[in-house]
């Protein structure tokens, strides 16, 4: 056996396990996926639906135009997930990640760091129910304070039952990125913000072209992170909202779930769900990329 061959062999042994659970947990899944949302079954003969016929676009269709407009309030809440993860998570766990980098605090570094990053090691779900309980519930902190102040209150805590979420989620994941930042910060060599403090340059000058531009293929990894997660955001809204009230807090992925599991199944809508914010996602994250690429970045 010739040492190209040898190599050859080598590669596919210790390639084709990771290739085999790929297959069987991604690839697999995705296409199934795929193929099920161009059918009719709704589970069988046990819903009365014996036979599975292809339809082709049918539920793709049907999610678009519905008259109710689910799919549209829940990519909406979505969007602004995204939004505030992009525009809120990133920039402010940056800006934390800086000003402990740097020491701009004199004391309490890493008293600071443990509080912020701490809602990351609380399951979502308690975080929900948490939540829950403070602001939603009609028994809750929020509902108590408004009785004790206008005992007429009705129950209707915000114009936008949304902006609570987004506070929570704000709140919850910015410590993740702060951490993903704090680690990068460190790696920058101190000798160049000595150089640099030493030719007269203030901190806001350091920031913008030391930290910045090091950073620059690091922001985009977060911004593409963050995309991903908030697509899929699924577990703290269902404990704290349930999708509620009146929907108005209903995202793609708690979307997918009623279509599924919630009275009559209706699996090829929920897999065209899931077709769609897969689409959506990657039409984010290229975008991302792209504009990384427009400005610059070190992102390879």
């Amino acid at each position: 056996m010739t040492i190209q061959r040898e190599k050859r062999l080598s590669y596919a042994v210790f390639v084709l396990p990771a290739l085999l659970i790929y297959l069987a947990v991604v690839a697999f899944p995705t296409i199934f996926s795929i193929l099920l949302s161009l059918t009719n079954y709704n589970g069988g003969a046990i819903f009365g639906n014996p036979d599975i016929q292809i339809v082709g676009f049918r539920s793709y269709v049907w999610m678009f135009t519905e008259p109710m407009g689910h799919f549209y309030q829940a990519l909406g809440n979505n969007l602004l997930i995204v939004a505030v993860s992009v525009l809120g998570q990133i920039p402010l766990g940056f800006i934390l990640a800086y000003i402990l980098s740097r020491k701009l605090i004199s004391r309490g570094n890493k008293f600071f760091q443990t509080m912020i990053y701490l809602p990351n090691v609380i399951s979502a779900i308690i975080i929900g129910v948490l939540f829950n309980a403070i602001i939603y519930g009609r028994n809750s902190v929020l509902m108590e304070v408004k009785r004790l102040f206008n005992p007429a209150a009705v129950f209707t805590l915000n114009p936008n039952p949304m902006v609570p979420v987004l506070i929570v989620i704000l709140w919850m994941f910015t410590g993740f990125y702060m951490i993903i930042f704090l680690a990068n910060l460190q790696r920058i060599d101190p000798a160049v913000i000595e150089a640099a403090r030493i030719d007269g340059a203030k901190e806001f000058r350091i920031l913008w072209h030391i930290s910045l531009p090091a950073l620059s293929g690091v922001i985009i990894t977060t911004a593409i992170l963050a995309i991903s997660g908030s697509l899929k955001s699924f577990d703290l809204i269902y404990a704290m909202t349930g999708g509620g009230p009146a929907g108005q807090t209903r995202v793609l992925s708690l979307y997918m779930y009623e279509s599924a599991f919630r009275g009559a199944p209706n699996y090829p809508l929920a897999n065209a769900i899931s077709t769609v914010m897969v689409l959506i996602s990657v039409v984010l994250i290229v975008i991302v990329r792209r504009l990384g690429h427009t400005f610059g970045t070190k992102e390879d």
